[in-house]
């Protein structure tokens, strides 16, 4: 096989009918059958140059996701050109939301080359609201796998946002700012929890990923933290009470463990099995007991914590 410097881009692009109106069938098809004809290296800088000139959405899917898979430095540029539409003129022919699973797939590919210089490019996606939200999802997921700590404002700022039109961009913001794991979140992750108008009903599922967020943080000694994350067991969302008492589990004080002991009578089965689960990691087998001699408590509890009981015994013999 020819090295890098051998390679003549443009026939292989005419043999495989790169940036025409073929069939994207049949070019994708035709991009298969090259793998068996190129080194990996060589097929890294094939793609990376179809990236480049291509403009059928489907093809390009196809090689963001095989770029992806090499995970090479050297496709940083193009991926990023084509997060950001640059060298591509809006026309008749072209309509830029029909590349943002495109796009989308970029940000996603950029991230997993951690390369922190990206960070710029991914904040600046997330950051402008006439972008598609898709892609500013995406791009807050991008950021949170990437975990450059240097995103971390623009991240709290979305959360914050009550402005943001979509909730579900504030949620992949939360679940950024618990992945990587900077204690400065918290303030903006508990002013979220302490949002007391009734719209906030509606994103009981922010609330589910902020919490998550806030028990990766592990403030456990802060009482703004403690207070919000108590209002929490009450949150009408199952889930929210659920990780509320995972995070709770952490303080391993007296008083945490009392406000997850009152979620054993939770109408919730799945909030009081979590409730008995979180008990035993902070109490050890003797609460357990009580559960199991306690008439107060339902038979969904008293059956966890016999299941607790036996596997800790298995373990054991």
């Amino acid at each position: 096989m020819p090295d890098n410097k051998q390679l003549d881009f443009n026939i292989i692009a005419s043999d495989c009918l790169i940036a025409t109106n073929s069939d994207s069938t049949k070019v994708i098809d035709l991009l298969e059958s090259i793998k068996k004809k190129y080194t990996d290296i060589e097929l890294i800088a094939i793609f990376n140059y179809f990236l480049k000139i291509e403009y059928n959405p489907e093809v390009l899917c196809w090689l963001v996701r095989n770029v992806d898979k090499y995970r090479d430095s050297s496709s940083l540029e193009p991926l990023t050109k084509l997060l950001l539409m640059q060298d591509r003129t809006p026309n008749a022919d072209f309509n830029k939301d029909a590349y943002t699973n495109v796009r989308a797939l970029c940000a996603k590919a950029i991230s997993n080359l951690k390369d922190h210089s990206s960070v710029q490019v991914l904040m600046y996606c997330l950051n402008d609201k006439n972008e598609n939200y898709k892609v500013r999802l995406s791009c807050a997921d991008a950021l949170g796998r990437l975990g450059d700590k240097y995103a971390v404002a623009t991240l709290m700022d979305v959360v914050s946002d009550e402005n943001e039109k979509s909730v579900y961009i504030r949620e992949s913001a939360a679940v950024a700012l618990g992945l990587i794991g900077d204690i400065r979140a918290v303030d903006s992750l508990v002013s979220v929890l302490e949002t007391q108008n009734g719209i906030m009903d509606k994103f009981s599922y922010l609330k589910e990923k902020v919490v998550e967020a806030i028990c990766k943080l592990n403030p456990n000694r802060d009482n703004r933290v403690f207070k919000a994350l108590k209002n929490s067991l009450m949150d009408e969302n199952p889930q929210v009470r659920i990780n509320t008492i995972e995070a709770l589990m952490d303080y391993e004080t007296e008083e945490a463990a009392n406000l997850i002991k009152n979620m054993l009578k939770d109408e919730d089965e799945e909030v009081q099995r979590n409730a008995v689960i979180a008990l035993y990691n902070m109490q050890g087998e003797e609460i357990l007991k009580d559960i199991l001699q306690n008439s107060l408590y339902s038979n969904i509890c008293k059956e966890e914590a016999q299941n607790i009981l036996d596997e800790e015994r298995e373990n054991n013999e």
